[in-house]
């Protein structure tokens, strides 16, 4: 199949992270610029949603419209008011190992977070991680454990939660139960073995797919960024890779929106590690046609 024309929409930001597309409009991080953005379809009336000094992450919604962020370095899960005021709805402090990542939120207004489980900008050694659930109350319960990187998740239409496992070669998947409790722990995806090595530079060369963010489309195929490769893949249930496209730059999270629901938004940049991000303006979405679209508006995933 013929690579898709890459559009870009956004440019000159600093690391952009998960996208989401809500109420017509491409919602994003920027980890390094300390805020949370959206903008239009085609990158115009580009707004300042929320400014989190502690690094945003992932992005999701309560079922009353208010907006949750994590708040990386300080393991917080902050809430939107509506007159636009932060305010903490869980503090994940003291549970979590290296920073709070990406997060899920399901139509019951129930959080899935992630964290780093180690400490990834100062060299320490590739160790697993915790998933946390944030209960609409605020309140914090570890869901699973042994996560190599749990980062990028969706929640199926039928209530599977999957977990990209960035540093595992693998997609995780989980049951929720009627009280948020998840089970029946299975390997959805398996690009390859875990690695053996522990030392960053060495787990590198052990990564066949290292799944960042990703989307679900309406037909179960998840669009994953693979981080050190520098493509998306959908892939199928199993493990089969049914595309793949390289949009020319290293690419670290997507979402599946747009008016027709058509278009794949992609998070780009040269690379991943802070110092060099910092104070860099690189960072892009890039906008690219696929023929499947998102899942229709109603099902259980709200972010």
């Amino acid at each position: 199949m013929s690579q898709p024309t890459t559009v870009p929409v956004l440019s000159g930001f600093a690391f952009t992270e998960s996208p989401r597309w809500r109420a017509g409009r491409l919602w994003f991080s920027d980890f390094y610029q300390n805020r949370v953005f959206s903008a239009a379809e085609d990158g115009s009336d580009v707004r300042v949603e929320a400014v989190v000094p502690q690094q945003p992450s992932g992005l999701g919604w309560l079922p009353d419209g208010r907006m949750l962020v994590v708040s990386m370095r300080d393991a917080t899960i902050l809430r939107r008011e509506p007159d636009g005021e932060l305010t903490v709805h869980a503090d994940l402090g003291g549970r979590m190992l290296g920073y709070a990542n990406d997060m899920v939120v399901d139509a019951d207004g129930r959080a899935w977070v992630g964290c780093f489980g180690f400490d990834l900008m100062g060299g320490a050694p590739l160790a697993p991680a915790a998933l946390y659930r944030v209960d609409p109350d605020g309140g914090v319960t570890e869901a699973a454990t042994e996560l190599w990187f749990p980062n990028g998740m969706v929640i199926t239409p039928d209530g599977v939660l999957l977990v990209n496992e960035t540093f595992g070669n693998r997609v995780t998947a989980f049951d929720i139960d009627g009280k948020g409790n998840l089970g029946n722990r299975r390997v959805w995806a398996r690009f390859a073995e875990v690695p053996t090595e522990r030392d960053f530079a060495r787990v590198l060369p052990q990564l066949v797919v290292s799944p960042d963010g990703a989307c679900l489309d309406a037909e179960g195929g998840l669009w994953i960024a693979d981080a050190t490769g520098a493509r998306l893949l959908r892939v199928a249930e199993g493990g089969t890779i049914t595309r793949e496209i390289r949009p020319g730059s290293n690419v670290y999270a997507c979402a599946l929106g747009g008016a027709r629901g058509r278009t794949l938004f992609a998070c780009t940049a040269p690379d991943f590690f802070e110092e060099a991000r910092r104070p860099a303006r690189e960072a892009s979405i890039v906008a690219l046609p696929v023929t499947v679209p998102g899942p229709a508006a109603g099902t259980r995933t709200r972010s």
